[in-house]
């Protein structure tokens, strides 16, 4: 664990980082976890759950979290890059400016996902539900949407695949 002590002018606060790089989470229970800022580089979550986890700003980069478990789950600048989330559920997520550049994506399930300001270049969504996903300002650059769901999705402002500005 790694701790920094700062002052917020009345008292000394312990900011704590859990440290899991490369830590084999598979199948584990972990709805509600409180890991803002963890590092799970290289992590194994495969089949975790983690329902309502808190992991703003974490550090999920080459993750395995196929099949995942994720519904409601703040992912709000985290970082993904080149994660694996192939069949995961996202549902309801706040993935809100989160780095997904070359993130699997496939047929993972992001219905209502918050994705303002995400950044997804070659990122894989092929068969990926994002009905009603929020995706103002996202990068999707060089991204594969081929056969995603994008229903009552929000592209205002998203930058397409070809590079087009979407109205």
């Amino acid at each position: 664990m790694d701790m920094k002590r700062f002052s917020n002018g009345k008292k000394d606060v312990e900011e704590q980082k859990a440290d899991l790089h490369g830590a084999d989470l598979s199948g584990a229970n972990l709805t509600g976890a409180n890991l803002p800022r963890a590092d799970l580089r290289e992590a194994n979550l495969h089949g975790a759950n983690l329902l309502l986890a808190d992991l703003t700003g974490a550090n999920l980069s080459g993750a395995n979290l196929t099949g995942a478990n994720l519904p409601g789950a703040n992912l709000s600048g985290a970082n993904l890059l080149g994660a694996n989330l192939e069949g995961a559920d996202l549902s309801w997520a706040n993935l809100h400016g989160a780095n997904l550049g070359w993130v699997n994506l496939l047929k993972a399930d992001l219905p209502r996902a918050d994705l303002i300001g995400a950044d997804l270049p070659r990122a894989d969504l092929r068969g990926a539900d994002l009905t009603g996903a929020d995706l103002t300002g996202a990068n999707l650059t060089e991204m594969n949407l081929s056969f995603a769901r994008l229903f009552r999705a929000n592209l205002e402002g998203a930058t397409m695949p070809d590079g087009y500005i979407h109205d």
